[in-house]
C-alpha cells in the first residue's frame, strides 16, 4: 500500500483525525473530482469522511452524485462540529472570497493530495494549507506552496519553484525550476512558464502559452511566446 503523502514529514497537512468529516465547498464539476480524489485517498487509507457539499448556489438537501447539499455559507459558519473543507471553485478570486468569510472556528482546511502525486524529495517540500493537487501532478525538489492553491492534474513544478496563495492551475501546466509566483493568478490549460521567471499578483496566463519573461501584475498573457493582451486595473 502506497503511504499516504501527509503523513510523510516536509507537509504542512493540517491532518486532524481518523476518517474526519469533510465536505467540500463548490458543488461543479471541479468539486466532483475532489470527490474523486478523496475516494483514492480513502482507498489507501481510511482518512476522510465525506458528507456532502456546501454551494449558496443549489437547494439545501439536494442529493448529488457524491453527497447532498449541506447548505451554503452561513450554514457552513454556524455548523456545530468540527470540520474539514475543502473550497473547489477554480476562480482564484471567488476563492479567497469564500476563505475570507467563513469565521467558524470548527472549520479546519486540510491539502488534499492525490496518491498519484510524485514528490522528488518529499522532505525539502513545504506547503500551507487549503491546497489541493491532482491526480499524476510532480513537485521537484524544494519546491514551496503558500495556501488554497488549486492544482489540476498533470501539473510540473521544478526544482525551487514556489508558489504564493489562491493560485488556480489548470490540467497539463509545467512550471520550470526556479519560478517565483504570488498570489491570485491562473494558469490555463498547458501553459508553460520558462525557468527563474517571476510572475505577479492578479495574472492570467492563457491556455498553450509559452512565459519567456517576468510577469505584470494584474495583467494577461497569451501566446507563444506570451505576450499582455489586457492590463487590468490594481486589484485589492
Amino acid at each position: 500500500m502506497r503511504r499516504r503523502w501527509s503523513f510523510l514529514p516536509g507537509i504542512q497537512s493540517n491532518y486532524i483525525g481518523y476518517m474526519t468529516n469533510l465536505a467540500i465547498y463548490g458543488a461543479g464539476g471541479f468539486g466532483r473530482e475532489i470527490a474523486c480524489y478523496i475516494k483514492r485517498i480513502n482507498d489507501e487509507s481510511p482518512t476522510w469522511n465525506l458528507i456532502g457539499f456546501f454551494d449558496d448556489g443549489l437547494p439545501k438537501g439536494k442529493q448529488l452524485q457524491y453527497g447532498p447539499v449541506l447548505g451554503g455559507l452561513e450554514d457552513l459558519n454556524a455548523w456545530p462540529e468540527k470540520i474539514a473543507i475543502v473550497v473547489s471553485i477554480a476562480t482564484p478570486k471567488t476563492v479567497k472570497y469564500i476563505v475570507d468569510r467563513i469565521t467558524n472556528s470548527l472549520v479546519e482546511f486540510p491539502n488534499i493530495i492525490d496518491p498519484s502525486v510524485t514528490f522528488l524529495d518529499l522532505p525539502s517540500v513545504r506547503m500551507g494549507k487549503g491546497n489541493v493537487i491532482g491526480a499524476n501532478s510532480l513537485l521537484a525538489c524544494n519546491t514551496f506552496l503558500g495556501d488554497f492553491n488549486l492544482i489540476n492534474w498533470y501539473v510540473q513544478m521544478g526544482h525551487e519553484s514556489c508558489m504564493g496563495s489562491f493560485n488556480v492551475v489548470m490540467p497539463n501546466v509545467n512550471i520550470s525550476g526556479g519560478v517565483a509566483i504570488g498570489d491570485l493568478n491562473f494558469f490555463g490549460v498547458k501553459s508553460t512558464v520558462l525557468q527563474y521567471t517571476k510572475i505577479g499578483d492578479h495574472v492570467t496566463l492563457g491556455a498553450a502559452s509559452v512565459l519567456l519573461k517576468n510577469a505584470e501584475n494584474n495583467a494577461t498573457y497569451y501566446g507563444n511566446p506570451a505576450r499582455i493582451i489586457r492590463k487590468d486595473d490594481e486589484k485589492e
